[in-house]
């Protein structure tokens, strides 16, 4: 596991993740995992609190494992699986023409930013983007939290949702599990 003391996500992402496990399985899927890794008691995550990273990892990782995935494809699928609804909760943050790549684009200036102005607790990893040309980003995720899978489901849900999901191309440029991942996100 990764030295991650102390840090915190925010509670979204909890609430999204139980959602995630009920569409894959039931709630009785996300009963058992919780009871699984010792957090059977927990009270109920709430959407705008924060919450030890830890039991967000420990968490995934049993349900990758119920899924017979690897952490990276789990945290992957989540992420596209998401999407909808992140967009949903934080569309305050988000200009309605935008598509993949703008949203791409804005992800740190809006969102994060927008994120962290609401709960100063809240600490989503930086996320430079960069324009190479009219049809290829690459986006830098450096995080100690080794959650580059995630992204990569992100921008491929941003593309489902966004009816772009032909004219994208998601390639990480290094291994989903690094500190620092570089993911070339091409637009056909």
């Amino acid at each position: 596991m990764h030295s991650l003391a102390g840090d915190t996500m925010h509670g979204s992402i909890f609430v999204f993740l139980k959602r995630f496990v009920e569409y894959r399985h039931n709630y009785n899927t996300w009963v058992n995992i919780l009871e699984e890794v010792g957090l059977g008691n927990r009270v109920p995550y709430q959407m705008n609190e924060v919450y030890p990273i830890k039991e967000l990892f420990t968490i995934m990782s049993a349900a990758a494992r119920s899924q017979g995935l690897p952490d990276a494809v789990f945290q992957e699928n989540f992420g596209e699986f998401l999407v909808p609804d992140l967009l949903l909760v934080f569309k305050r943050f988000i200009d309605p023409s935008w598509k993949t790549q703008e949203m791409l684009l804005h992800v740190g200036s809006h969102m994060h930013r927008g994120i962290k102005k609401e709960n100063d607790a809240a600490n989503p990893p930086p996320l430079h983007v960069s324009r190479v040309g009219r049809n290829m980003l690459i986006l830098d995720y450096h995080s100690r939290r080794r959650m580059a899978g995630f992204a990569i489901g992100i921008i491929k849900g941003l593309a489902q949702y966004f009816d772009e999901r032909e004219k994208v191309s998601v390639l990480p440029a290094t291994e989903p599990d690094a500190e620092r991942v570089q993911i070339r996100v091409q637009f056909h």
